[in-house]
């Protein structure tokens, strides 16, 4: 079983700011429905309501300590071990999490792979991305983007895998 993070980070990496990201991409949108479509997502309160909705044809589960909280079309579950754990029920090989920065941290350790959108520009915020350490992390895919018509900024996909 792969725990892969999925994310778009700028070069400080900043991934949000109140509740939402400081960019628009729509490759990267297209990039993360690829990517992730098919296997479960773990997500936290933060970022499912950020969304507003549950995501199709994936298994959405939402981690928050609020016993209350509900999700609709998302399993709820109160830590990141319990999500993981229901995650590998749904799973056929790779299990996403898809932030935010909170979930990242904790996950760290537990991480195989990292499909990191590198958005080539410094931006406010206040959700951060762990900065990727390359004595655990090797890049091995890189596929960079000028910008364009739809892309106000370069972006790179790439792809990091635990050493």
């Amino acid at each position: 079983m792969t725990i892969a993070f999925i994310v778009a980070a700028s070069l400080n990496n900043v991934i949000g700011k109140d509740g939402h990201l400081p960019w628009h991409l729509p490759n990267d949108m297209k990039f993360f429905k690829q990517t992730t479509s098919g296997h479960p997502i773990i997500m936290g309160r933060k970022t499912f309501d950020e969304l507003g909705k549950a995501l199709p044809n994936r298994e959405n589960i939402v981690i928050t300590r609020n016993k209350d909280y509900k999700a609709h079309g998302a399993h709820v579950v109160p830590s990141l071990e319990a999500a993981l754990e229901l995650a590998r029920h749904y799973s056929n090989g790779e299990i996403f999490i898809t932030g935010g920065g909170e979930i990242f941290h904790q996950a760290l350790p537990l991480c195989h792979r990292q499909y990191v959108t590198r958005v080539m520009g410094n931006y406010d915020g206040d959700a951060f991305y762990p900065v990727i350490d390359e004595s655990q992390f090797k890049l091995t895919k890189s596929d960079f983007h000028e910008p364009d018509e739809k892309h106000a900024v370069a972006y790179d996909f790439q792809v990091w895998d635990r050493i």
